[in-house]
């Protein structure tokens, strides 16, 4: 098993300071085995909507909830987003009685509800799979390779974990989906998920990816909507100030999570991704939500302009403007591109994230960062 320390402090601090917490993540990420290393299963005060019972209970949740005191976990809460209502009066009492940890995954009305009824009461914490900082050194690859569900990852062999991960993949589309409110129907959604695998890392062409499909581009939109608001996909927007260039205005889709991306691809092995077309795109995704996750910035871009010039990930952090390039190369090199992005978005530094081992300048302005050691680096 993998103690997750960051998560476990950070919602040991969040509920020691605010009267609702949620934690909301996708399925299958470990929200419920953190929550209950706070709280035991068997608690009173431990009320899973999955079980049928407390689903009955819950339909008159101010009766439920009222008496209660100490922490109270309310595990699948998009089931009955309703709730939330009812936590607003319960944390507007003048002594606090309770603390509420709310955990779900993504749903419209979860999201909403959670926003508009909590607002300045709720602290919301996002959970994925494992990262860099909690694995051993010698399992990098694995995680790239497997991606960071748990299951996953600490499958006895690679055959098991992709087993698991097709297993997850027909559980969402078949379940889940319905379960959190997007009424697609699953054939569609697979065939749709299994298309923009072919786009992960590159520009969205949703009018391509519509008349692929023989679907209406409303309707491509809305899949894409449902896959992001369930932590499946990133689109990342292109930087849009005025630079006196004509700017890429089209988001990026990547894949939150490798091992399903892989899954999708039909790749079953290191071995055969290691000859795959999608290798660097691949690595590319991978990095890019590991420097994501490590930073945490409050928000990202890419920059790309019509001429050529491009960088694949521009963020403010700590104050100062960062550029970041990916590049799976022993020893990546300076570039003119690299050059004009400084100049065009006056950024303060930019890094080169590479999958090798040492950490040199390229120049003043340029570090050269191996991906494993973005977490310890300072502007």
């Amino acid at each position: 098993m993998i103690h997750r320390a960051g998560y476990l402090m950070q919602l040991q601090e969040a509920v020691g300071r605010s009267p609702v917490v949620a934690l909301l993540g996708p399925r299958q990420c470990g929200k419920t085995t953190l929550a209950r290393q706070l709280l035991a299963a068997d608690s009173p005060n431990y009320l899973d909507l999955e079980d049928p019972a407390v689903e009955v209970l819950l339909e008159n949740p101010m009766l439920a909830l009222q008496s209660l005191q100490g922490l109270v976990v309310i595990d699948e809460a998009q089931r009955q987003p309703g709730i939330f209502p009812v936590l607003r009066v319960l944390a507007d009492r003048e002594e606090r009685q309770a603390t509420f940890l709310v955990l779900g995954s993504a749903s419209p009305d979860l999201s909403r509800q959670a926003s508009e009824s909590l607002a300045g009461r709720v602290e919301i914490i996002e959970m994925q799979g494992f990262d860099l900082s909690e694995i051993p050194q010698s399992d990098r690859d694995k995680l790239w390779i497997r991606g960071g569900f748990p299951r996953s990852f600490l499958g006895p062999t690679e055959q098991e974990s992709l087993r698991w991960r097709r297993d997850f993949v027909r559980t969402f589309l078949e379940r889940d989906l319905a379960n959190l409110g997007f009424g697609m129907a699953p054939t569609a959604m697979r065939r749709f998920w299994t298309m923009i695998s072919h786009y992960h890392g590159q520009l969205w062409n949703g009018s391509e990816v519509a008349a692929s499909l023989g679907i209406a581009p409303n309707t491509a939109r809305a899949y894409l909507d449902a896959l992001e608001q369930t932590y499946m996909i990133r689109r990342l927007q292109p930087w849009h100030a005025n630079v006196g260039k004509r700017l890429v205005k089209t988001p990026k889709i990547y894949f939150r999570d490798s091992g399903l991306f892989h899954s999708l691809q039909s790749i079953e092995s290191e071995s055969v991704l290691k000859t795959h077309p999608k290798l660097g795109a691949s690595w590319e995704g991978f990095a890019l939500e590991e420097t994501l996750r490590a930073l945490q910035p409050d928000d990202a871009w890419f920059y790309a302009v019509h001429s050529g010039s491009e960088l694949d990930l521009f963020l403010i952090h700590k104050g100062r403007r960062l550029g970041i390039e990916f590049k799976r190369q022993d020893g990546p090199r300076l570039s003119r591109s690299m050059s004009i992005a400084i100049e065009d978005l006056q950024l303060d530094a930019l890094w080169v994230v590479y999958p090798g081992s040492r950490t040199y300048d390229l120049s003043d302005m340029v570090r050269v960062v191996p991906l494993w050691e973005v977490r310890s680096q300072t502007l």
